[in-house]
């Protein structure tokens, strides 16, 4: 299974792709999301945002942003 990512600043699309896990930098704590997770909105802190692309963990650095996570999708807005 798959979850499909899109991480979007105000410059424009960063990423859009099939994810297997995405970890991110939540205020309160840091945390992951797998296929299936329950829907959430949160606010990030500064950290990296990291993801499994077809096997290969990728890292992106954020200064701060929201997400909407739903069960088999993760919507980012950040500011990088």
């Amino acid at each position: 299974m798959s979850i499909a990512l899109h991480i979007l600043s105000p410059e424009g699309t960063l990423v859009q792709t099939q994810v297997s896990l995405v970890s991110l930098p939540g205020v309160l704590c840091p945390f992951t999301v797998l296929p299936g997770h329950a829907p959430l909105v949160t606010a990030l802190e500064k950290g990296d945002i990291r993801y499994v692309e077809g096997g290969a963990e990728k890292t992106l650095p954020i200064k701060e942003g929201f997400v909407k996570v739903q069960p088999h999708e993760v919507t980012v807005c950040v500011e990088v």
